[in-house]
This record gives structure tokens, C-alpha cells and sequence, in this order.
């Protein structure tokens, strides 16, 4: 990843899978950026890369271990492990469950602050309790931007909710929002994206 180009990282929780599905079909063929997703899975199978990869533009897959990040393609944290950046890589660990989960949304919004700085995007969906607050706060204290699904919007509000009372969030909107704001967001460097909610 070069030192222009952005990272999207985006977690959700309960009913994260239909969300999850929408944004991913929205987004452009041409995407110039790497997104990666922690949904909380636990140790259950998963079928959200082949769910997504049926109207999804770009390349989806679970994320491996050392696996570069690359624009255009979507990562997905693989039942339970905890996804991570570091060294323009993707790292997979089996650390301590956060917010009862693993893989856990703050693990990765905390490795991407690191990693990316001003240039990653934190993109919080539908969820129950507050995993992605405090991995939302360390993106924005880098200098990146924090977007939030309306929680009216969300299927469950209590991410989205918690999110807004805690994080100087830049943009509150409905889902369906999201994938054309993002395009946006990629295409501008970051001293120019800053909009609060």
C-alpha cells in the first residue's frame, strides 16, 4: 500500500450479514482502495466471502495470514480470528476474545489507525453492545475518518448508538449511503474528507 493510497476497514455485528451484502454490491468495480471486514462470527463456518463475491464487484475472500493488502479487493477476518495490519500485510492471530468475540471489530480499527494514519476510513454498521468505539477513536485520533450507520437505519442500534455518544464521528448516514460516500472518500486525500455528522 502506498503512502496515497486508503484503507476501509468496516465491522458489524447483528444483522451484519444483509448490510454487509449491500454495501459490498454498491461499491465500484474500480475501487482504489483495500477494504477489510470483521463481522463477529465466532468459531461458526462462514460463507459471507461467497455470499458477498455473488454481487460484489471486486475480489472477496477470507483474509490469510501475511497477505498483502491490494486495492480493489474486499478481506473478510476468518472465523475466529482476530484480522490485523501491519506492514502493509494481513495479519491473523487467535489473541483473547474482546467484547466476547474473536474475531473483534477494535483489533483491526486499531491495527488500521497504525498502519494507514490519516488515510484509513472506519466504517461502523449494525450491532448489538459497543465493540468498534474505541477502535473508532483510535482512527479519528490518527487523523482518519469515522463513518457510522444511522442507527436508526441499523437492524440492531447499539453499535452505531454508542459509536455517536463516544467517537467525533464525520458522517451519520443510512447504509444505502455509504458505498457512493466512500467512492468519494477514496478519491480525495485526507485533509479534504473531514465532514462532521
Amino acid at each position: 500500500m502506498s503512502s496515497t493510497e486508503h484503507l476501509v476497514v468496516i465491522g458489524a455485528s447483528a444483522g451484519g450479514v444483509a448490510a454487509l451484502r449491500r454495501l459490498a454490491a454498491a461499491l465500484p468495480p474500480a475501487f482504489p482502495a483495500a477494504v477489510l471486514i470483521v463481522l463477529h462470527l465466532g468459531t461458526h463456518e462462514s460463507l459471507l466471502p461467497e455470499l458477498m463475491g455473488l454481487d460484489c464487484p471486486l475480489s472477496v475472500a477470507h483474509a490469510r495470514d501475511g497477505e498483502a493488502l491490494a486495492r480493489g479487493t474486499i478481506r473478510i477476518a476468518p472465523p475466529d480470528h482476530h484480522l490485523t495490519v501491519a506492514d502493509d500485510r494481513l495479519r491473523l492471530t487467535r489473541g483473547p476474545k474482546e467484547h466476547f468475540a474473536r474475531p473483534a471489530i477494535d483489533p483491526l480499527f486499531r491495527s488500521a489507525a497504525r498502519a494507514a494514519d490519516s488515510r484509513v476510513i472506519g466504517v461502523l454498521l449494525t450491532g448489538m453492545l459497543d465493540d468498534g468505539t474505541v477502535g473508532l477513536q483510535a482512527i479519528k485520533a490518527a487523523g482518519g475518518v469515522a463513518i457510522v450507520q444511522d442507527p436508526d437505519d441499523a437492524e440492531e442500534s447499539d453499535m452505531p448508538a454508542s459509536a455517536l455518544r463516544n467517537v467525533a464521528v464525520d458522517h451519520c448516514v443510512a447504509l444505502a449511503q455509504i458505498p457512493p460516500l466512500l467512492a468519494r472518500l477514496v478519491a480525495e486525500p485526507p485533509e479534504r474528507r473531514a465532514q462532521r455528522c
